[in-house]
This record gives structure tokens, C-alpha cells and sequence, in this order.
């Protein structure tokens, strides 16, 4: 691989490729400690990156796994600091609607946290990330009906979750 067809391919896909470590591992300089080895190791297996399909896809698998390696070896825990990740500024707003807005917004993220590892890495690259089922599939090396399996029950688990606290305040 050049140089060139690294900076066209890899670099590009160096914010997403952030995003994802800091979503799963809640803070952001060993998000870009993850980061930053993803892309030496996209760099020190050079030779690979002429045979892949999905460039972008591969670096999301390195970057996961180096994620989850991390995350077990120091049996690390989510931070809060998600929460800062998808908040918005609010416009006109009164603060009756952005604090009821915030609560829910805190119990969806507590629900999601509270999934297993599998499930919420799939809710993550496709509901927050937008990313395609082939590309999750790419990226998880799962077939794509699993992917397609493992998000309706994601998303069915989520909805239950918060329906119960919101019929039974549990």
C-alpha cells in the first residue's frame, strides 16, 4: 500500500472510526489511544488492504476489537460521559420540555448500557452510526440475517425496558 492510497482510504474514515471507540468505551482519550493504534495497525498490515471490499469496514473491526481488549483487560465500564455524546443544544425550548426530554434521553442510554455487549454495538452502528446491515455485518463478521436477528431483539428488549418504567416505574 502507498501512502497515498492510505491517506485516501484510511484517513478519512479516522473520525467515525473515533466515534465508535469512544461510544464503546466512554471517554474520550482512550478513544483516541484506540484510534490511533487502529490506524498503525491498518498501516503495519498494508498488504491486506489491496484484497478487502470494505476498507472502512475492516478499520471498524480493528477498531472494535482493540475496543473490547481494552475494555477486558482493565474490566473497564461504561462512564456517563455518553451521555454528553448525543445531547443537543436546544433551541426556544422551554425548560419543562428540555428536562422531561433529558430524563427520557437518560433512561433510553441507561436501557442501551444495560444490553448485552452484542446487542449494543448493533443498536450503536446502525441507529446512531446509520451504518448499512452488510456494513455491520462486515464489521461484527456476522452473517447479515444475524444482524438483522440480534437488532429487532436490541430494539424489541429496549422498548419493553422502557415501557415497563414507563407503565410500572420500575
Amino acid at each position: 500500500m502507498s501512502l497515498d492510497l492510505f491517506l485516501n482510504q484510511v484517513v478519512p474514515v479516522r473520525q467515525k472510526l473515533f466515534r465508535f471507540a469512544y461510544r464503546l468505551l466512554g471517554n474520550e482519550e482512550d478513544a483516541q489511544d484506540i484510534t490511533q493504534d487502529a490506524l498503525m495497525k491498518v498501516w503495519s498490515q498494508q498488504e491486506k488492504m489491496t484484497e478487502l471490499q470494505n476498507m472502512e469496514a475492516w478499520c471498524m473491526r480493528i477498531t472494535r476489537n482493540l475496543a473490547l481488549d481494552k475494555i477486558k483487560s482493565r474490566k473497564y465500564r461504561l462512564a456517563d460521559e455518553l451521555d454528553r455524546a448525543g445531547e443537543v443544544p436546544a433551541s426556544q425550548q422551554s425548560p419543562h420540555a428540555m428536562a422531561e426530554k433529558n430524563d427520557v434521553m437518560v433512561k433510553v442510554r441507561r436501557v442501551i448500557n444495560e444490553l448485552p455487549e452484542k446487542y449494543r454495538t448493533i443498536i450503536q452502528l446502525r441507529d446512531m452510526d446509520g451504518y448499512s446491515y452488510q456494513e455491520i455485518a462486515d464489521i461484527l463478521e456476522l452473517d447479515m440475517n444475524d444482524v438483522k436477528v440480534n437488532l429487532h431483539r436490541a430494539r424489541k428488549s429496549v422498548r419493553e425496558k422502557l415501557q415497563n418504567i414507563q407503565v410500572y416505574g420500575l
